[in-house]
């Protein structure tokens, strides 16, 4: 397994920069959301991780397409279309607002005429886009890291998904809690989830959790929780999920959260940190999947290796 970049991250010196990214994020995917219909999960109004960024991938608008990019390269936004037009505009110093105003005007220059709901969601106590000062931070060396940190997660995660036969999601960005995640599913319906996520419609949450599953995920921090790290929980928790032995030695379960953790930092400073999450990924699952009595031949482990060969 070829080893990956795994920078220092740091909820509390980029926090201010993550809150004002997850905004901007939140504006695109609101745009992607406009431009869509409906699909289960809200799976395709997700963002995607790139080389350089974060991408909308494709959205339709009339009789063309067009493509919202972070390019945390060169530190730009660009917005591309199917007749071959481009627009862009730099990151730095830009408010929500800021934000906001200029990548519709762009829009509205490839005459691309969309509207969105300005509340943010799932955040506390929201300031509209369009009335949002506040958040104006932009750190280059912390979205560097950010996005260093992602690639190495998402190919990570995609070796362990490699394992499971049943449903699963992409492994993609969620705009809404600023995490990336990837899903199982046991095939079985789950009951009613009860909702109640500030900024988020209940249909939507019992959309997404209409299914036994367990996620997988990574997130910067919060105020509540004010450290990177990697989680797993299951939906519905089992009886005694909370007792579950798992791995490695760092990892440990929330009661506030409802989760199991791994800080980001156990990783990072691992001789082998490829092998310390997969070692987290593979015992959370094992646990929750005996616990709900899950299929066993849902999981065949032993993922195969990244990049080691062609097969086609």
């Amino acid at each position: 397994m070829i080893k990956k970049n795994w920078p220092v991250l740091s909820y509390e010196n980029g926090k201010r920069t993550y809150e004002t990214l997850q905004l901007w994020t939140q504006i695109a995917g609101k745009i992607k959301l406009a431009t869509l219909p409906w699909a289960n999960h809200s799976w395709n109004i997700t963002l995607h991780i790139t080389p350089y960024g974060l991408s909308t991938q494709s959205m339709p608008y009339k009789d063309i397409d067009f493509q919202i990019d972070f390019n945390f390269l060169i530190h730009k936004l660009k917005i591309s279309t199917s007749t071959g037009q481009t627009r862009e505009f730099d990151l730095h110093g830009l408010s929500v607002a800021a934000f906001y105003e200029r990548i519709f005007a762009l829009l509205e220059s490839l005459g691309i005429e969309l509207s969105i709901m300005t509340a943010p969601s799932e955040i506390e106590n929201p300031i509209p886009f369009e009335m949002d000062n506040v958040h104006a931070s932009y750190d280059e060396n912390h979205v560097t890291a950010f996005h260093q940190a992602l690639l190495s997660i998402q190919d990570l995660f995609m070796v362990f998904r490699c394992g499971f036969n049943g449903k699963a999601s992409p492994i993609h960005f969620f705009w809404g809690g600023f995490d990336l995640a990837l899903a199982f599913f046991s095939g079985r319906k789950a009951p009613k989830h009860p909702g109640k996520i500030p900024g988020l419609p209940d249909w939507v949450l019992q959309d997404a959790y209409s299914h036994e599953l367990m996620d997988f995920g990574f997130w910067t921090g919060s105020e509540a929780f004010p450290e990177a790290a990697f989680y797993c929980y299951l939906y519905p928790e089992p009886k005694g999920y909370a007792a579950g032995k798992i791995g490695p030695s760092e990892a440990y379960y929330n009661p506030s959260l409802g989760e199991y953790i791994l800080p980001y930092s156990a990783v990072q400073n691992a001789d082998d940190p490829e092998q310390k999450l997969l070692e987290f990924l593979r015992s959370t699952y094992e646990v929750g999947a005996d616990l709900a009595e899950w299929d066993s031949d849902l999981f065949e482990g032993n993922e195969t290796p990244a990049f080691s060969k062609s097969i086609l």
